[in-house]
């Protein structure tokens, strides 16, 4: 089968999925678009801080895309693009998105408080200690294949001296792989500058924009010219490991939020060209 067809047969169904079962999703819950959030009804400058549309959408946009575009060529690759293609449509739509969507709309009509909150307000504290305990699994097992996966991108690998082809190879790889980190390194050096000067701040939609596309524009330009970092797998193993347990506790505002939201310009510039 053409590979355009695919592609906008996946588009037609993305985008009816949205409209149709998330509108229906929307009216049966009581989705209401001009209810203040709690980062509004409870601003106090810490942990309820308003933010412009188009950056929580980079962000939840960031957050959920994830490993998808590395694991799912793979896993197409082991398994045939039709039921990996299948369980992206019909996973993605009824699966999901509909969970993010329901754990998101939850913790928004209980203050934005946790889900493990949620599930203790209308169920009970064991259901919310239950929740807890395969939550607290679960998470062991993503953040393991993630930086499993993030260490092995950035790792540097010893070079052969027994074979010129395999060394060639082995040294262009362990380049890619420095580039690689250099420019992540860099990306949540500038997200945590780039929370704090922005913070509080109000900032034209335009002006916002074009200095978040300038900034990953200079980031990428000097991680790959300047790949510096070269360490091995076990290392960065630690130093990921080290970085999950420093974002899982800062506020939002200072980390998360603006390394997802410029990163989120990265994948949409990354779609256009895929789309070109």
């Amino acid at each position: 089968m053409n590979a355009l067809v695919i592609l906008i047969v996946a588009i037609v169904v993305l985008v009816a999925g949205y409209i149709f079962y998330g509108g229906w999703l929307a009216r049966q819950w009581g989705v209401e678009p001009d209810r203040p959030t709690p980062a509004h009804e409870l601003e106090d400058g810490k942990d309820y801080v308003p933010a412009p549309p188009y950056v929580v959408l980079g962000h939840h946009f960031s957050s959920i895309a994830g490993a998808g575009p590395i694991n799912g060529p793979i896993q197409a690759a082991i398994f045939g693009w039709v039921p990996v293609l299948l369980w992206v449509l019909i996973g993605g739509i009824f699966f999901g998105a509909m969970h993010d969507f329901g754990a998101l709309f939850a913790s928004i009509r209980h203050k934005g408080q946790t889900l493990a909150t949620v599930i203790a307000h209308n169920i009970d504290d064991t259901a919310k200690k239950l929740f807890c305990i395969f939550a607290y699994l679960t998470l062991i097992l993503v953040v393991a294949a993630f930086a499993s996966i993030v260490a092995s991108t950035f790792a540097v690998t010893p070079v052969p001296l027994d074979d010129a082809a395999k060394a060639a190879a082995a040294e262009a790889a362990n380049m890619a792989n420095m580039r690689t980190a250099m420019i992540s390194v860099l990306f949540i050096v500038v997200a945590v500058i780039y929370g704090l000067v922005t913070r509080g701040r109000k900032i034209p939609a335009a002006a916002n924009i074009v200095s978040a596309i300038a900034i990953i524009v200079v980031v990428v330009a000097l991680g790959y010219n300047l790949p510096v970092i070269a360490l091995d797998n076990t290392t960065w193993m630690f130093i990921v490991g080290l970085y999950i347990l420093v974002a899982s506790v800062a506020p939002v505002w200072i980390l998360l939020q603006p390394r997802d939201y410029l990163s989120s310009y990265l994948l949409y510039g990354m779609i256009a060209l895929a789309l070109v």
